[in-house]
């Protein structure tokens, strides 16, 4: 469906990512929001309070990051696209009622504006340390998808896909943008209602009596009801049978919590997106994201005047990590390079896929700042030896 023109800012503006991002959850259709400020992402909830009381939306401050994900989970059960904001110390707050939202299968949104961790680090400056804590932060095995913004347009972009992504697959969705991107102001062009697609929630059209919550119908996604509509039915963060009622068996876990990991699994091919370029003939290939992708682009301009062939893999969708692509990759090159504002994350994931058919150079860095694109040139000129 399209977007409600109630929500969408048509026109080209000047925006920080923060700013973009809480336009895009807007033009998404996103009504509740919950959460308790921290730098750096405090700014996208400020937008979104301001805007919010002309299209009827609730932003609700929180005494702490915990409640605020508790509070997306329960309004998501109403049938409201829900979103909560934050950066390292609560996301790892966070983390427990992530866990729930998945395995109750709840269609919400995550965004962590990255900075400098651990614990408290550096509030007001950049880091991509949070990459492996979006996958792995909850116990159990779960899957989600994150994303990756390079600007304040594709904070607009990628958060509307957030959305879109959550609504399909039942799942939170972590945009994982980072301070820099977060911070930057640039033109943001948002279009009108009528180009802006929408996924809504897709509702059961089962009775009441015939409805139960977790059951697939043909389908690798239980429809939906909401709470309210007449339907008495139970979710649980308990293991559960298609009812929705705890059942305490080996057999009933493998059941529950295989479906959830492949769902995502299973449509991974649907769910991965990057951006590739010159890597037909490339020696090396620089596997970057976030800001790092922008300021990677020097250093790769710097190698490629010195002669070495270099094409670039940048994630947009970080998870699902794109496996299959890195290993065709792997077969064809001499060297991954992987600058990232952390001391070696998502590189893990590109060693791992490249299963030693092409070697793997991190470009760690420890927050704080971006590389110098003379260190990334450095690295790339290396691989290429």
């Amino acid at each position: 469906m399209k977007a409600d023109p109630a929500g969408v800012l048509t026109g080209a503006h000047y925006l920080d990512g923060d700013f973009a991002c809480g336009e895009g959850a807007m033009a998404a259709g996103c009504r509740f929001v919950a959460g308790y400020p921290i730098t750096p992402s405090t700014e996208v909830v400020e937008r979104i309070a301001r805007r919010f009381p002309y299209m009827g939306g609730v932003f609700i401050q929180m005494e702490d990051e915990l409640a605020s994900m508790a509070a997306v989970v329960g309004a998501s059960w109403t049938g409201t696209k829900s979103m909560t904001v934050t950066s390292g110390p609560g996301f790892s707050l966070m983390m427990e009622n992530i866990g729930l939202a998945a395995m109750m299968e709840t269609p919400c949104v995550v965004v962590n504006v990255q900075r400098g961790g651990p614990s408290t680090g550096l509030p007001t400056m950049t880091g991509q340390a949070d990459m492996m804590q979006a996958r792995w932060g909850s116990h159990g095995d779960y899957e989600i998808i994150a994303l990756s913004p390079q600007s304040p347009q594709e904070a607009f972009d990628l958060t509307i896909q957030a959305f879109n992504l959550s609504e399909l697959y039942r799942v939170p969705v972590l945009l994982m943008m980072d301070e820099c991107v977060g911070h930057m102001t640039e033109k943001v062009v948002i279009p009108p209602a009528e180009q802006i697609e929408v996924v809504p929630r897709r509702l059961t059209s089962r009775p009441p009596e015939d409805y139960w919550p977790y059951r697939l119908n043909g389908q690798c996604i239980p429809e939906f009801a909401r709470a309210g509509d007449g339907y008495r039915f139970h979710s649980t963060g308990l293991t559960h049978d298609e009812r929705g009622y705890p059942v305490m068996s080996a057999a009933c876990q493998d059941q529950c919590v295989r479906r959830l990991v492949s769902k995502i699994r299973d449509n991974a091919d649907q769910i991965v997106r990057f951006e590739e370029e010159q890597t037909d003939g490339a020696d090396v290939v620089v596997v970057t994201y976030g800001i790092t992708a922008r300021v990677a682009r020097m250093g790769i301009e710097l190698a490629r005047k010195q002669g070495v062939k270099v094409g670039v893999l940048r994630l947009i969708v970080v998870w699902p990590f794109p496996e299959r692509r890195v290993r065709e990759l792997a077969g064809k090159i001499g060297a991954f390079v992987v600058p990232e504002i952390n001391l070696g994350q998502m590189v893990l994931e590109v060693e791992r896929c490249a299963a030693g058919k092409a070697a793997t150079v991190p470009v760690p860095h420890a927050g704080g700042s971006v590389h110098d694109p003379r260190d990334i040139c450095e690295a790339i000129l290396r691989a290429a030896k």
